[in-house]
């Protein structure tokens, strides 16, 4: 493959770095790390490619991914070892294209790198505080008769519940320590993960808190906070880890849910994310999935809250 003029440029010894923040020496290990896991993930069918019989690695070979992204393979090898230059934004672009990257993966790749994604992220002057939205406040107290709710800072810590929300998963907001933390009750309490989804959730559930912190790390610039709670759950929990390290980045999904409460029944829920325009924080309402009993159980389950025995 003759060599492009980007290519001659980016595998010249004196690389000019690009006008955003470099990689930081932990970033460029995960970034070899994550480019590694994506490749391996991948199979030649998923890029057109003829499988053929004697392939010896999993996935993609590396210089399939390099021809893909239009680089030289020494470039990419170098990359995936940590010891490459600051890639640019158009090879990110690129290897994303290549790497069939979701927007959330190719974010969390740029991210990496020290460059800027192409989406436009939450503004670095929003000022993450532990105070809650008001937005979200209000939409969260207008829903309370007929919808359970919680606002949360953008690493799952809850900042307000609605009574529906207390009744059906207990207190969060306010406990001391990681106690407000969704993402450490999930990995700590096999107790409480027990009374929200059947086994077979469980692993799913796990991995999408896992994506969507590995996500919010990256985007917060691995500040302090969101280190230490990796830090923390990672001490805490094998299973966490284990998740960990397989490098999976994504957003939050949606997710269809079924509660069954003792005193109202079986409660179907559909969920439903809002993000503030004003802050980094996030309201998750549990709203009556159609064609179910659950609104008039949640009713009822109302009823009993403001007039208990």
């Amino acid at each position: 493959m003759r060599p492009t003029s980007e290519q001659t440029r980016i595998d010249a010894p004196a690389l000019r770095p690009g006008p955003t923040r470099g990689a930081r020496p932990s970033d460029r290990v995960d970034l070899g790390d994550f480019l590694r896991r994506r490749r391996e993930a991948l199979r030649p069918g998923d890029v057109g490619l003829v499988p053929g019989t004697r392939r010896r690695t999993p996935g993609l070979r590396r210089d399939e991914v390099a021809a893909l992204a239009n680089m030289s393979v020494d470039y990419y090898e170098r990359l995936e070892q940590a010891r490459g230059p600051q890639p640019s934004a158009t090879l990110l672009a690129g290897i994303a294209t290549a790497l069939r990257l979701t927007a959330a993966e190719r974010d969390h790749l740029y991210l990496l790198a020290g460059q800027a994604p192409p989406v436009t992220a939450p503004p670095a002057s929003i000022e993450v505080v532990e105070a809650v939205d008001p937005g979200l406040q209000y939409v969260l107290d207008t829903m309370a008769a007929t919808t359970p709710g919680y606002v949360s800072d953008d690493l799952s810590t809850i900042l307000a519940q609605n009574p529906l929300n207390v009744a059906l998963f207990g207190p969060f907001a306010g406990l001391p320590g990681r106690e407000a933390n969704l993402i450490w009750r999930w990995f700590t309490s096999p107790q409480w993960r027990s009374l929200l989804c059947p086994p077979s959730d469980e692993e799913p559930t796990g991995r999408s808190y896992v994506a969507d912190l590995r996500a919010t790390v990256a985007q917060r610039g691995h500040d302090r906070a969101s280190t230490a709670l990796v830090a923390d759950l990672r001490a805490a929990s094998a299973e966490f880890a284990r998740m960990w390290d397989e490098h999976e980045v994504a957003t939050l999904a949606c997710l269809t849910k079924v509660v069954d409460d003792e005193q109202v029944g079986r409660l179907d829920l559909d969920c439903v994310i809002i993000l503030s325009i004003t802050s980094t924080q996030r309201l998750m309402l549990m709203q009556p999935t159609p064609g179910t009993a659950t609104a008039e159980r949640l009713a009822r389950l109302q009823q009993l809250i403001a007039s208990p025995r």
